[in-house]
């Protein structure tokens, strides 16, 4: 079955869009405990491509796939996981880049590069790091993962944020502003 992109973000209710999650169907990788490890030779670059042995994945479904196994640990490592084995994957920024923003109802929902749609707030909370010069925002997604914020959407946020570039999402209140 081809993939269909989900809608565009801004066009979606609250509920639409937890009907879009709850289709998605992750796997249970934070019930999984393998033993066995090793190195998948895969990157994920600062700019959201995935390789493997030094050859770009281009293929958007393999890349969905494989995100839906993803997992970073308590040191930073990330992890493909499955049942019975977990390899290490290098992840130079983040493991996601966040591409759209809508405000929808008292939620942010961020697209993120797999056209995974997350929303802000107390479970997936935004993080400011860097300085006030160079900022640079993420979102938490899953099992420790982050997406980065892209430059675009850092500039939907400030549009979003008040006179302060604070934003709120699901009653939660975030600095876009590095403390």
């Amino acid at each position: 079955m081809p993939y269909v992109p989900a809608p565009d973000l801004a066009s979606l209710s609250l509920a639409e869009i937890a009907e879009l999650s709850a289709a998605r169907k992750l796997p249970p990788v934070e019930q999984w405990n393998p033993q066995d490890s090793g190195d998948s030779l895969m990157v994920i670059k600062a700019d959201g491509r995935w390789f493997h042995d030094g050859g770009e994945i281009r293929k958007p479904a393999m890349i969905r796939a494989f995100s839906g196994l993803l997992r970073r640990d308590e040191h930073g490592q990330h992890w493909l996981v499955t049942p019975h084995e977990k390899q290490s994957i290098a992840v130079e920024d983040a493991a996601f880049i966040a591409t759209d923003v809508s405000r929808t109802g008292d939620a942010l929902a961020f697209r993120l590069n797999t056209d995974e749609i997350v929303l802000a707030g107390p479970e997936n909370p935004l993080t400011a790091r860097g300085d006030a010069e160079t900022p640079a925002l993420y979102l938490a997604v899953r099992h420790g993962t982050e997406a980065r914020i892209n430059r675009s959407t850092w500039l939907q946020l400030v549009e979003l944020a008040d006179e302060d570039l604070i934003v709120t999402s699901q009653g939660a209140t975030f600095s876009l502003v590095p403390a």
